[in-house]
């Protein structure tokens, strides 16, 4: 069975070739051209959301923000479309929950490669058979749950989040370059180049506070978390 992708984007031309393009890698395509549009065809069939973040009845956030809120809903990844000057939509939609963003103008062939990226990384993790929970110091990540806890409070994190702080422990100790990092967690290629990974660590280590200064930066080289905590 095919995977159900939803595109949620109002300019016709964008709209239609994306589409086009999705339908001749065997995935089954619907399309929408505004927020209301969408929610009426969306439902947790779908593999996928391809979401526009400027659309005429409103901001593509706020059903990103709705989506993560649902029990239903929540684990269906979302792609979202910016400008290529919203850095600040950009950091709200990781933050929402969003599982990657793509810039307008963009590249068909990179948008398939993520979108592909994406799906293969949720299919292994359902195969994936891990252990309980994983300890540093004061943080604690339970993998069954998907919770992390600093300092016995729990923190919230993004399924891309949990998934890269999970890679950077695993691994303590080991610098990880930004292509390796993009390969293992994100599951790009190297013929993606994005710094998404910069994105992602900053927002990281805000989010793990004291324990934030264990994710160093490598210059030149990329990032690693410290083998044992102080």
């Amino acid at each position: 069975m095919s995977n159900k992708i939803l595109i949620i984007e109002d300019e016709p031309d964008i709209r239609k070739t994306i589409e086009y393009n999705l339908s001749r890698e065997g995935f089954k395509i619907f399309t929408a051209a505004s927020l209301k549009e969408g929610k009426e065809l969306l439902d947790k069939s779908f593999s996928l959301l391809v979401l526009d973040l400027m659309l005429p009845d409103g901001s593509g956030l706020d059903l990103c923000r709705e989506l993560k809120s649902n029990q239903e809903l929540m684990n269906i990844p979302i792609v979202i479309l910016t400008a290529k000057d919203d850095e600040v939509d950009k950091v709200v939609g990781f933050e929402l929950g969003a599982d990657d963003y793509v810039t307008k103008p963009f590249s068909v062939r990179e948008l398939i490669l993520r979108i592909k990226a994406i799906l293969k990384r949720g299919s292994s993790q359902k195969n994936e058979t891990v252990e309980i929970e994983r300890q540093f110091g004061d943080l604690v990540i339970d993998i069954d749950s998907h919770e992390v806890f600093v300092n016995k409070e729990q923190i919230s994190l993004t399924a891309l989040e949990f998934r890269l702080l999970s890679q950077l422990i695993d691994r303590r100790g080991r610098v990880q370059s930004r292509d390796q990092l993009l390969s293992d967690v994100w599951g790009y290629s190297a013929e993606v180049t994005t710094r998404t990974v910069d994105t992602h660590i900053k927002r990281l280590r805000e989010k793990l506070g004291t324990m934030g200064k264990y994710v160093q930066t490598i210059r030149g080289v990329g990032y690693k978390f410290s083998r044992t905590p102080d």
